[in-house]
């Protein structure tokens, strides 16, 4: 025999009786059960950002800050926007050792003047010795002295733009000036064992005094 139930107490069989919808179903109208549509609702999309303007200005603010930094250390402790300076007297001593043709350097340029390029090579015809400067107002000027031909010389560094426009003395020597590439002019110095060109888009009196300084 079973022991007997409390009177309040709900049977776990919850079946309904016959034509009966459960009880947790909803039923219809007719009493059949209601239909359920299992897909849940779209989230409801609002059609603004959530951002305004003010966040959007400071989200970009924060990424402009460290940038701003690395570039102010890049150039205020690095030297960002400075040339790169070089030492010319080993490649002038090279020049000097081969004894191919005399070789010139500048003397009494200011401070204001960088080195920023030298080479002595070995070409067809002949060697050169190539130095690289900038001038004072920044701007870059070349000082090339070669043993190669003229004829080959002035057209290969000046290209066929290369045009004299007339002598100019400079600490006791006669040079010629010449047109070179786009802006570029040249101050050439034409001698039995070598040629000398200053070139470059500096200043008439900076090439002059770059060809001027020469000793």
């Amino acid at each position: 025999m079973e022991p007997a139930q409390p009177a309040d107490r709900v049977p776990a069989d919850r079946t309904p009786p016959d034509g009966q919808p459960p009880a947790d179903v909803p039923a219809g109208r007719g009493g059949e059960p209601a239909a359920t549509d299992p897909t849940p609702p779209p989230p409801s999309v609002s059609g603004k950002s959530e951002r305004s303007p003010k966040d959007m200005a400071i989200s970009l603010l924060v990424l402009l800050v460290p940038i701003a930094l690395l570039l102010a250390f890049y150039r205020g402790f690095l030297g960002g926007d400075q040339a790169t300076t070089v030492d010319p007297a080993p490649a002038i001593e090279q020049a000097r050792s081969a004894n191919v043709f005399p070789v010139s350097q500048p003397q009494g340029l200011s401070g204001d003047w960088k080195a920023v390029s030298a080479r002595y090579q070995t070409v067809e015809g002949g060697a050169n010795l190539r130095l690289g400067y900038l001038t004072p107002e920044g701007r870059g000027v070349q000082l090339l002295q070669s043993n190669v031909p003229a004829d080959r010389l002035l057209p290969a560094e000046l290209t066929s733009q290369g045009q004299p426009q007339g002598p100019t003395e400079l600490a006791g020597r006669t040079w010629q000036l010449y047109t070179a590439r786009g802006n570029q002019q040249a101050l050439v110095l034409l001698e039995p064992t070598r040629t000398v060109i200053v070139v470059g888009d500096a200043r008439d009196n900076e090439l002059r005094e770059l060809a001027g300084s020469l000793r």
